[in-house]
Parts: C-alpha cells; sequence; structure tokens
C-alpha cells in the first residue's frame, strides 16, 4: 500500500533562510529541504508567503536581485502557489487577535490556516508559534 505524499506549508523564514547564506537557518533550511525531496513531500507556497518573503530580501536584506529571483521561481510551473481568498483570512482570524504577540503576524496566522485548509503534515518554518498551535514542524517529517 502507498502511503500519502506529505503535504507541507512554507513560512517565509524557510524561504528566507534558504537564499541568505548569512542566515542563522540556512544550513538547517538547506537540510530540511533536501528531506522533503527525500521524502516526495509536496511543498505549497502561500501567495502572501512569497511576498513577505521578497519584501524581506529586498528591505531588509537590500537583495533586490534575490527578492525577484524567488518571485521568478515561485511563477515556475513548478511552484506550487496557494492563493489567498477572503475564506483563508477569515480562516487566519482563529490564529490572530488583538493580544497575538507582535512577532507572529497575520502572516503567520495564514500559514497556519492554509495548513488546515489543506490538512497539511507540517509547515516548513523555524517559528514555534506553529508548534503552540498544534502544527508539526517540516523538520520532524522522516
Amino acid at each position: 500500500m502507498m502511503s500519502k505524499r506529505p503535504i507541507v506549508i512554507a513560512d517565509s523564514d524557510a524561504i528566507i533562510a534558504q537564499t541568505n547564506p548569512a542566515d542563522i537557518h540556512h544550513k538547517k533550511a538547506n537540510e530540511i529541504s533536501q528531506n522533503l525531496i527525500n521524502i516526495n513531500a509536496q511543498l505549497l507556497y502561500p501567495t502572501t508567503t512569497i511576498v513577505e518573503s521578497t519584501a524581506h530580501m529586498q528591505r531588509v536584506l537590500n537583495s533586490t536581485a534575490s527578492a525577484y529571483g524567488t518571485a521568478v521561481v515561485m511563477t515556475s510551473p513548478d511552484a506550487q502557489v496557494v492563493e489567498v481568498n477572503k475564506q483563508t483570512l477569515t480562516n487566519a482570524l482563529k490564529f490572530f487577535g488583538p493580544n497575538t504577540s507582535k512577532k507572529n503576524t497575520l502572516f503567520d496566522c495564514i500559514v497556519a490556516a492554509i495548513a488546515q485548509e489543506h490538512k497539511a503534515d507540517a509547515i516548513f518554518s523555524f517559528d514555534n508559534f506553529y508548534k503552540k498551535k498544534g502544527f508539526k514542524l517540516a523538520e520532524e517529517l522522516k
């Protein structure tokens, strides 16, 4: 019997870590990415995650080239991009509120909502916010 292909939702910290060799999680992100390839995971990229990642690359890392390159990769036929619609935004509010930590933005809550909507096996992130909300991180997949 063939097991189902694991579904993993990408968060911006994972994308940024992979593209930035100076990132504290760069090596680990590449190891996790390789493992996801090895286990044939289906990696889904929320449109908001792509936008958040490229904005960080451009503004914080001062690399418009990395931002553009990432955007180009995400528009390739192989990239599985998940659109964020009003229902996803509504679902994200289950994870977001007036007292949510400033570190856990609506972007993170959208990732959680998409993980829930797609019954994801894990989220590719280094943020413990997801574990606190009951999700598994991609590094836990074998």
